[in-house]
């Protein structure tokens, strides 16, 4: 017994191209919303700001705050309308970046876990041991894989870096333990 035959359907090349949402369209209202924000909070701390009534004159300590955060907010209003407008960012000639991949999160959250160490480390260990763990941490982070002289170079770094800031520059950074001994 056969069955009888159905009619094939044409076979098409047109498949349904995925649209963009319109969000992945305007990704860069992100970055002004970033800059609106941070122009509001630095606006907000420079009018909270005490100054003392003996200050006074053209320039004072509010001064380049409301500079900086009166600029934050014209450059997050002019990118929205552009981008509002049909305009976008351009890659860079040089990147190599194939956007359909997918981001590397392994990375970033030892990144992240890494300054966060460093945070939490600063107070009680000190610049010198957590700035250590910092450089080597992002070293290893990002793919360096040298497990004997990566250490190494992070603690001659760091203590470069706090000597340079604390002792030539004069920026007080904290010691910890090796307060005495630096």
């Amino acid at each position: 017994m056969t069955t009888p035959a159905t009619p094939a359907t044409p076979a098409t090349d047109e498949t349904p191209a995925k649209r963009p949402s319109w969000l992945r369209e305007h990704s860069e209202l992100g970055v002004s919303v970033i800059l609106l924000v941070l122009g509001v909070l630095v606006l907000t701390d420079a009018l909270t700001m005490a100054v003392d009534v003996a200050q006074r004159g053209p320039v004072g300590p509010r001064t380049v705050p409301f500079v900086v955060g009166g600029g934050l907010l014209v450059i997050a209003v002019l990118l929205a309308v552009d981008v509002l407008r049909g305009g976008r960012g351009e890659a860079e000639g040089g990147e190599d970046v194939d956007l359909s991949e997918p981001g590397d999160w392994r990375t970033v959250l030892l990144l992240a876990g890494v300054f966060l160490g460093f945070a939490v480390l600063i107070g009680p260990a000190g610049f010198p041991v957590a700035g250590a763990l910092l450089f080597w941490g992002a070293a290893y982070a990002l793919g360096s894989r040298h497990l004997h002289r990566d250490p190494l170079i992070a603690a001659g770094l760091s203590l470069l870096t706090y000597v340079v800031f604390d002792k030539l520059l004069g920026v007080p950074l904290p010691g910890g333990p090796l307060m005495g001994v630096l």
